[in-house]
C-alpha cells in the first residue's frame, strides 16, 4: 500500500493532523494522546534530562488519511520510540529514516507487530540485537466488579502528601520490575518525576491515596488526564509491607468507577510477567485490548 511518512517536532501540529486518527481508537492511542497534549501545552517533566531527539511521525495512505503514528518523547534512557499500529512497510521505513538522519535508537516501545518491525530493521541496519525488556498488555474496563473493601478508604492526595507521593512515584518502577522477576529499573517515566510534577498532578486531582483504619496511608492509585474520552489508570503502588490486603483492588475499582461515572472510558497497562497485577485488574473487570512490548536495541 502506498504511504507517506512525515516527521515533525511540533506536538501541536501533530495533534492537529492526527486528531481524528487518535480519536478513532482512543484506548490504543492513549499514551500518544496524553503525552503529546502535555507537551503541546508547554508542560513537561521538570526534571527530564535533555533528550537527544524528540519527534512525532505520521503515516498517511494514498487518500491522505493518517493510518499510523509514532513518537519519540521518553524522558528516560534509552529514549525509546513509541510506535502504534501502522503498515509493516511504514514501520520499516521509519527505522530507515531515523538511521539515515543519524539517530541512535536504543529502544522501541509500543504495539505489536509495528514496534518489533521498527526494532528489527534498526538492528539490521546497525548490527545490533533486539531483546525484550518487558511484555505489556493494554486493558480496558468492561463491566466493573467492585471487590470487598479493606478497612479504611480512598481520598484525593493533598499538598501535605507531596513528599510521600513523590517517593512512591519514583519507587513504582523498581517495585514493578521486582514483582515481574526482573532486576534493575522498570524504565518508567515516573522515575524522572520531580516535586513540581507531583504538585501539578495533585492540583489536577488525579492522585488518590488509601488510608487504613488507623489513618496510615498505605496505597497510591493515580490516573492521567482524559484524552478523547479515555482515562488511563496508573501508576498503582502499594509498599511491600502493605501488600496482599486488597488495597490495590479496592482503589483501582473505586477510581475506575469515578472515571466511568464522569462519562469516560478507563484503561490501564499491565506487565504480563506480573501475575499479581494481571489477576487484580481482570478481577475488577478489565479486559485485554492489545499486546505491547518494550524492546531494547543494542
Amino acid at each position: 500500500m502506498p504511504f507517506d511518512l512525515e516527521l515533525t517536532d511540533d506536538p501541536a501540529a501533530f495533534l492537529a493532523a492526527a486528531g481524528d486518527h487518535l480519536a478513532a481508537d482512543p484506548v490504543v492511542t492513549t499514551v500518544v494522546a496524553t503525552v503529546t497534549a502535555r507537551l503541546a501545552s508547554g508542560r513537561d517533566h521538570a526534571g527530564a534530562p535533555h533528550r537527544p531527539h524528540r519527534w512525532w511521525a505520521l503515516v498517511r495512505d494514498d487518500t491522505e488519511s493518517v493510518v499510523g503514528v509514532a513518537m519519540r518523547t521518553a524522558p528516560f534512557e534509552p529514549y525509546p520510540a513509541y510506535v502504534l499500529p501502522m503498515p509493516d512497510d511504514a514501520a520499516v521505513e521509519l527505522a530507515r529514516v531515523l538511521h539515515e538522519r543519524g539517530e541512535v535508537l536504543g529502544g522501541v516501545n509500543g504495539a505489536l507487530p509495528a514496534a518489533r518491525r521498527v526494532a528489527d530493521e534498526t538492528a539490521r541496519l546497525t548490527g545490533a540485537t533486539v531483546t525484550v525488556h518487558e511484555h505489556l498488555r493494554l486493558f480496558e474496563l468492561g463491566d466493573l466488579v467492585v471487590p470487598p473493601a479493606p478497612p479504611g478508604g480512598l481520598r484525593p492526595a493533598t499538598t501535605a502528601d507531596a513528599d510521600l507521593v513523590l517517593a512512591w512515584y519514583r519507587a513504582f518502577g523498581r517495585a514493578a520490575a521486582e514483582q515481574a522477576g526482573r532486576t534493575g529499573e522498570h524504565g518508567s517515566p515516573t522515575e524522572t518525576f520531580t516535586m513540581a510534577d507531583v504538585l501539578e498532578r495533585i492540583a489536577a486531582g488525579v492522585v488518590f491515596l488509601w488510608d487504613d483504619e488507623d489513618g496510615e496511608t498505605v496505597h497510591l492509585t493515580a490516573t492521567n488526564p482524559p484524552a478523547y474520552g479515555v482515562v488511563r489508570v496508573g501508576p498503582v503502588y502499594t509498599p511491600g509491607e502493605h501488600r496482599g490486603r486488597g488495597y490495590a483492588s479496592a482503589a483501582v475499582a473505586e477510581v475506575s468507577r469515578r472515571i466511568v461515572e464522569a462519562g469516560d472510558r478507563a484503561c490501564l497497562f499491565t506487565d504480563q510477567a506480573n501475575p499479581t497485577s494481571n489477576k487484580i485488574y481482570e478481577a475488577v473487570g478489565y479486559r485485554p485490548v492489545v499486546d505491547m512490548v518494550n524492546l531494547l536495541v543494542g
